[in-house]
């Protein structure tokens, strides 16, 4: 089973549709010792197919679109983040304090891209709030690994031990993320579903979801290139951000194409967020699990009140188990699950050469949602889906081969020249934020939108309505 099959068959999609997509092999595009570039071939290649998938549904076409994944534009939008630019200027990188750090028996990895994570980082190791990286250096040398993870851990910080694969395949976390689906799925209640407007079959570009009413609730990095994705097949995807907790601003002009972005807090203005949530069709959230619970947003209770929702969840290390109510992102769950060990040298650490774990999961959400949305126009059942980095990082390490060759039979490819120039997946436009640069979707079907409707509105600046 070619990797595109088995990300298909994960979200339950038909295997007769997998003859629909050709793919445009790339050799040397995201070069790792893992098969990262296979990873996210198939999980765009899912999303693409999924996103045909629904716009033949709700056109009434007998054929789903060709559908075409190309590893150049595949590994351009995998590094998106790093190729955009703001008037000229290259977007911020990670910051000082996010980094490995040696310790006493091994290496530790941090993540203090947000003040409030360098704050709980720094209050967490004793250090005032203006430490230097020589300062925490210093310190940490002097500590265990495990034991920084846990003091970190407990004052809400985000820190991880750099563990080999083995060591996190002896965890009890990593047992449970492996004897999880790669995408989990559930169907939710059945309720009269809102109509979407008609889709003009002979309309361009073709946009899916046009008319579908998003809720995003996510920040870094894999639920925002989710509903970014929907967001480029036509939904109206309203973010929404608590006033306390500003979006970094590069992050934000990134993952912004096509959406809009209010600030809301729900806990004053409950009133509004209930009036959004009964308008909408899909919630998208991207919290570590349990952190909306108190706003009424866990999937059971939003079945109980609006059972024909889809209700989509990422998180970082599964909705379950020992770690199961931790924070996380893409490069601790890289130091975790042993993955910065197999990039690494005996030296130092290492890392994939995307945020690969962050986009490929992200596309598999985006796919989900797309998934659910086909299956509940034919039955009227909302639907529960649930996906974590961890799991993602399990089918990178585990389950796949370790080659950069082509894919097995059963998808038809391309042969294409492979030396294509990455401006080739890169364009530039005016808007808010200033001339941004940025690289194009992927997701690619005959007919399919090649660009966004509109670039970043700046955070916080909409209407927490829909449009």
């Amino acid at each position: 089973m070619t990797d595109i099959a088995f990300a298909w068959t994960a979200l339950g999609g038909d295997p007769a549709l997998l003859s629909r997509v050709t793919t445009a092999e790339r050799p040397g595009t995201l070069a790792a010792r893992l098969p990262v570039r296979r990873l996210a071939r198939a999980c765009v290649g899912a999303c693409a197919l999924a996103a045909a998938e629904l716009g033949a549904r709700r056109t009434g076409r007998a054929e789903v679109p060709g559908v075409r994944v190309d590893d150049g534009a595949v590994a351009a939008a995998f590094h998106s983040e790093r190729l955009l630019r703001v008037d000229g200027r290259a977007p911020l990188s990670f910051a000082p304090l996010s980094r490995f750090w040696r310790t006493a028996d091994g290496w530790v990895r941090t993540h203090a891209n947000y003040p409030h994570h360098r704050a709980r980082l720094l209050d967490a190791l004793g250090l005032p709030a203006d430490a230097e990286p020589a300062t925490v250096a210093a310190l940490l040398a002097g500590r265990t690994a495990l034991g920084t993870e846990e003091t970190v851990h407990a004052a809400g910080g985000l820190a991880v031990a750099l563990r080999t694969p083995h060591e996190w395949r002896a965890s009890e976390q990593a047992a449970l993320v492996a004897a999880r689906p790669l995408v989990e799925r559930a169907t939710l209640g059945t309720a009269p579903v809102r109509a979407l407007p008609p889709l003009d079959a002979t309309a361009a570009p073709l946009l899916p979801a046009a008319g579908v009413r998003v809720l995003d609730l996510t920040r870094v990095l894999a639920g925002p290139v989710a509903t970014r994705t929907l967001a480029l097949l036509g939904a109206d995807v309203l973010r929404l951000d608590a006033p306390w907790l500003p979006e970094l601003p590069d992050q934000h002009a990134d993952t912004g194409l096509g959406k809009r972005s209010a600030i809301l807090d729900l806990a004053v203005r409950r009133d509004t967020f209930e009036e959004l949530l009964a308008g909408a069709d899909v919630v998208v959230t991207g919290y570590r699990p349990g952190a909306l619970d108190r706003f009424g947003l866990s999937p059971e209770a939003l079945a109980e009140r609006h059972p024909a929702l889809v209700v989509a969840q990422v998180s970082a290390w599964g909705a379950y188990g020992p770690w199961g109510g931790r924070r996380g992102f893409d490069s601790l769950v890289q130091a975790a699950t042993g993955i910065a060990v197999t990039e690494g040298s005996a030296r130092e650490p290492g890392a994939l050469p995307a945020q690969a774990l962050d986009h490929g999961t992200g596309y598999l959400l985006a796919a989900a949602v797309l998934r659910a949305l086909t299956e509940r126009s034919r039955d009227g059942a909302g639907r529960s889906v649930r996906l974590a980095l961890a799991r993602t990082a399990h089918w990178l390490t585990d389950g796949m081969p370790y080659d950069d060759g082509p894919e097995a039979a059963g998808t038809p490819r391309a042969d294409e020249d492979a030396h294509v120039p990455q401006s080739a997946w890169l364009t530039e436009a005016d808007g808010p934020l200033g001339r941004l640069r940025y690289a194009l979707s992927p997701v690619n079907f005959a007919g399919g939108p090649a660009d966004w409707a509109h670039p970043p509105t700046p955070w916080g600046s909409d209407r927490a309505a829909w449009a």
